[in-house]
């Protein structure tokens, strides 16, 4: 049995990624671990030249070896980030390109899979859009829409870019500032790591063992 990691995040280590690396550990079994910014990606163009394959005939990249990735493995976790309060643009365009798998047969369906979500948006301000159950939701309904087991997910607080861009205290678009309030500072707000969030840390051990379980008990 094979688990596969998908890591949108295109930082090197990210908290996306070592979050991602936990939960795979955590299963016990045989694993692979992708970040897509090592690939090249292009959205699916909807142009229905797989249904009779269950592979994209139309684009010439790296989608195509990633969904038959995404087929032979046993399971899948996926793992993004939120810009703009929406799964990042590399994870959408890897969902998209496994439409070929759906077709005549649902490759993906029975699998189990689940969610691992990195967002700088605070639950506790209420003003801005609940970016992380947004990006969670996001890779449910894939999932729930190819016929999957969705298991779970694990919010993380990540980063806001403004932390570290060199103006996040006077900038006057500082998400710094937008999401911590006017007296925030880069100084005051910090850095997140994934290590130091302890119910993130115990959720994305506790997915990896679901998972497994799930596959164990097929």
């Amino acid at each position: 049995m094979r688990v596969l990691g998908i890591s949108g995040s295109p930082i090197y280590d990210s908290n996306t990624d070592r979050a991602l690396k936990v939960a795979l550990e955590a299963t016990g079994l045989k694993t692979e671990f992708i970040k897509l910014a090592n690939y090249s990606l292009t959205p699916c163009r909807a142009c229905l030249g797989c249904v009779k394959t269950n592979r994209c005939v139309n684009i010439r990249d790296d989608g195509v070896f990633l969904a038959e990735k995404a087929k032979e493995a046993d399971a899948l976790i996926v793992a993004c980030y939120t810009p703009y309060s929406t799964i990042d643009s590399l994870t959408k365009a890897f969902l998209e390109r496994l439409y070929p798998l759906r077709h005549i047969h649902g490759f993906m369906a029975g699998k189990p899979g689940g969610a691992i979500v990195t967002c700088a948006v605070p639950d506790k301000n209420k003003a801005l859009p609940p970016a992380g159950d947004m990006g969670v939701n996001a890779i449910m309904f894939y999932m729930m829409e190819e016929g999957m087991n969705f298991v779970g997910a694990v919010k993380i607080s990540g980063n806001v870019p403004c932390i570290k861009c060199g103006y996040g205290n006077e900038c006057k678009m500082s998400g710094v500032k937008m999401m911590f309030g006017s007296d925030a500072t880069v100084e005051s707000v910090g850095i997140n790591k994934f290590e130091n969030q302890q119910d993130a840390l115990n959720a994305a051990r506790e997915l990896g063992r679901k998972i497994a379980k799930v596959l164990r008990d097929k």
